[in-house]
């Protein structure tokens, strides 16, 4: 299936790509979006090649316009400041796009599916507590990109690699076992993972403390690592319920996972002694106090971290190792790999693909670093002098559109309804504002932004859809194929030249694992329509031909902005 920007962007590209033939220059054509559409619909740039071909890039467009003829997909074309600008066939574009959307409706955007699977890890938080909102980032980021890839047409499994060995876990374990819950303040959350906290809390500070407790902690530690299943047992006892508990949390921001996998699992098959002994045999492995370590500073890294130790002097593995076993085993279940992790884990996540690299690997992961998110200083910046979870963010976001709605449309709507629509505004909220940002630029997470109605926020898109259902329901036309070439005002042209975009929009998300591309679209697509809406009228249009193309029009961007909420993990409503 090739979708009819698509094809026209083939199109221009096969042309532009057989003038540089012509022209004797070899280069990789890659089109651009001009900014406004009075330059054009598609744009080739023509400054790279000056350097090769010896000319100002204004005398390289001139040449390759000259060895293009306007046909097909291309309706003119100039050459302007270094650019050739193409403008195309906008009447087909606009009719075979509508045809399409309303043919595919819930799958317009979608890709061809693909005989390729992908494992995206992400969220492997330790099962010690609640989630909190610094790495809140990390399961929203992981489950947006689970849906960009699975609508591209590949076959995705979302994985949560579940600590179960480490320091955390044996803390949390020892605190339920010699702590009373007398001892432990009330939590404010009738959750597990909040019931269990408290001991974990507890525990640290005792083993700080006490000799004994830091002993028996350690114990607990290394019959884990030598993968006692006594104690493995134990400790899956203690974490389980706040495993629970977590999931609890994420059901609730629409998270799911498909599988879980912990990581005694390659100590108990032996896969970590593997690992081990294959390590051994490179010519980068040396010794130090009886424990083994790969010397990395051929491949870059600096400084005390150039030692990259898999095993203690005891013979016991540490938890990168068992990361490098895990990562073996993931890359015989799948052609992709991708982790989503906190720029915190940048030298191990380095560690670790080296030694895969010395392994030889069948995949080596693909890995997206996410910065953390802070609060600004107020009510939800620290709450009881600790962490703030993702819990309390996801009922602050509620608490506050429901504010927000009641204020707006308090006099009309029934209270289960205000309660109704504050919580996919919330929560849109929440996962918008994590999403719309780079994975690699820190966030504050402010409300006024998050919650805005009129910028670049969630309530704005949401409010747009809204917008439209309700012109749909008041129509008296069906929505059937029309004759798309009277949609000629600006903004009509603007909205289905977006709507067109979509299923680009995805492929570019997808293949550079930028999810925030989704969001940014979503945002010009729902201002587009506000704009068609205020110069167009729909309804009242007395020349049918031209309502019924509006109306289709409209039921195109409600099935865009749906289908594109739909990967964001955000509802779409129908009433605002």
């Amino acid at each position: 299936m090739t979708y009819p920007l698509e094809s026209c962007i083939a199109d221009i590209t096969k042309h532009v790509q057989h003038a540089l033939e012509m022209l004797k220059l070899d280069a990789t054509v890659k089109l651009e979006t001009p900014p406004d559409a009075s330059m054009g619909d598609v744009a080739y740039a023509c400054f790279p090649l000056a350097p090769r071909a010896k000319k100002a890039p204004q005398h390289i467009a001139q040449d390759i316009a000259s060895h293009i003829k306007p046909g097909g997909w291309i309706t003119r074309l100039e050459a302007k400041a270094g650019y050739v600008n193409f403008f195309i066939n906008y009447k087909r574009l606009a009719q075979e796009t509508l045809e399409g959307i309303l043919r595919d409706t819930t799958t317009y955007g979608n890709g061809p599916q693909k005989n390729q699977r992908i494992i995206i890890e992400h969220t492997s938080a330790n099962p010690n507590g609640p989630l909190h909102v610094g790495r809140a980032r990390n399961p929203i980021i992981g489950d947006t990109l689970v849906r960009i890839y699975r609508a591209a047409g590949y076959s995705v499994e979302s994985q949560f690699y579940l600590d179960d060995m480490g320091k955390q876990v044996a803390i949390l374990t020892w605190g339920l076992h010699h702590i009373k819950p007398q001892d432990i303040p009330k939590p404010s959350y009738d959750k597990p993972d909040h019931h269990s906290v408290g001991f974990y809390q507890k525990a640290n500070t005792l083993m700080q403390e006490n000799e004994q407790a830091n002993q028996e902690i350690t114990q607990l530690i290394r019959l884990c690592e030598q993968g006692d299943k006594k104690t493995l047992a134990q400790v899956k006892d203690a974490y389980a319920p706040v495993l629970d508990g977590m999931n609890q949390s994420l059901r609730r921001i629409n998270i799911r996972i498909d599988k879980y996998v912990a990581e005694s699992t390659f100590v108990l098959d032996k896969s970590v002694d593997s690992v081990i002994k294959h390590l051994k045999k490179t010519t980068y492995c040396a010794e130090e106090n009886n424990a083994l370590y790969l010397d990395l500073e051929s491949f870059g890294v600096q400084g005390r971290s150039t030692k990259f130790f898999f095993t203690r002097a005891d013979g016991t593995t540490l938890y990168a190792t068992r990361d490098i076993a895990y990562h073996l085993w993931k890359a015989q279940q799948a052609d992709q790999l991708i982790n989503v992790l906190g720029e915190d884990h940048k030298l191990e996540s380095q560690q670790v693909q080296i030694a895969l690299q010395l392994l030889k690997a069948k995949t080596i992961p693909k890995v997206i670093f996410y910065a953390f998110v802070s609060l600004p200083e107020g009510k939800m910046s620290t709450r009881r002098g600790r962490v703030v979870y993702l819990d309390e963010l996801v009922d602050e976001a509620i608490e506050r559109a429901f504010e927000e709605v009641k204020t707006r449309r308090g006099t009309e709507l029934s209270l289960k309804k205000m309660h109704e629509i504050a919580e996919y505004v919330g929560i849109g909220a929440l996962r918008f504002n994590m999403i719309k940002v780079q994975p690699e630029k820190d966030i504050v997470f402010k409300w006024e932004e998050a919650l805005n109605f009129e910028g670049n926020s969630v309530p704005f898109i949401q409010y747009a859809h809204a917008r439209a259902c309700s012109i749909l329901s008041k129509k008296t036309d069906q929505i059937t194929p029309v004759d798309a070439s009277v949609l000629t005002h600006d903004t009509e042209h603007a909205l289905i030249m977006l709507l067109a975009r979509f299923p680009l929009i995805i492929q570019d998300a997808c293949l550079g694992c930028k999810p925030h591309l989704i969001a940014s679209y979503l945002f010009d697509t729902a201002a587009a329509f506000n704009q068609f809406y205020r110069d167009c009228p729909v309804l009242p249009e007395e020349n049918k031909e031209i309502r019924h193309a509006r109306l289709t029009l409209v039921h195109g961007t409600t099935t865009v902005l749906h289908n594109g909420l739909e990967l964001l993990g955000i509802t779409a409503p129908e009433e605002m």
